[in-house]
């Protein structure tokens, strides 16, 4: 008898442990989460103080107006390099390697000279330029519509 109501307390005090066990665990849990937010805001502020001392400086000053806007000294010539689409490079865009560029083989002159007289000799041929409206008249731009007709509705 007197085993059972020993075992049937313990059973209870490990319960009652036992909730607070967990309660404990949560609560440490929720802390090192909350110590590791304050890390990462602390380190923020230092990134962005170490910023503001940066700004301070003429020099760091100078380089990022030429760096972001594109200013330059008086007397100074700047260049502005343009990509195959023609549009401006940007400052940290890196240039192929020349190595991996396609190389072609150069074409003489009178081969190409050549090419245009073959293509002189035997034209493209043309179809009727299409019919399009312009104004909303109707009247197209060719074909038909330039010789007074009036042009196909689509």
């Amino acid at each position: 008898m007197r085993a059972a109501v020993l075992v049937l307390v313990l059973a209870v005090l490990m319960l009652s442990y036992a909730s607070s066990l967990r309660a404990y665990l949560q609560q440490r849990s929720h802390i090192n989460d909350l110590k590791a937010s304050i890390a990462e805001r602390e380190a923020a502020i230092d990134a962005l103080d170490d910023e503001k001392q940066r700004w301070n400086d003429p020099a760091y000053v100078e380089q990022q107006a030429r760096e972001r806007l594109g200013y330059v000294m008086p007397g100074e010539k700047t260049y502005i390099v343009l990509g195959a689409d023609g549009l401006p490079l940007e400052p940290v865009a890196e240039l192929p390697d020349p190595t991996t560029v396609l190389r072609s083989t150069p074409q003489a002159w009178w081969d190409g000279a050549w090419d245009t007289m073959e293509t002189a000799g035997n034209p493209p041929r043309i179809g009727k330029p299409p019919v399009t409206e312009i104004d909303g008249t109707g009247k197209g731009t060719g074909g038909e519509a330039s010789r007074g007709e009036e042009p196909e509705a689509p």
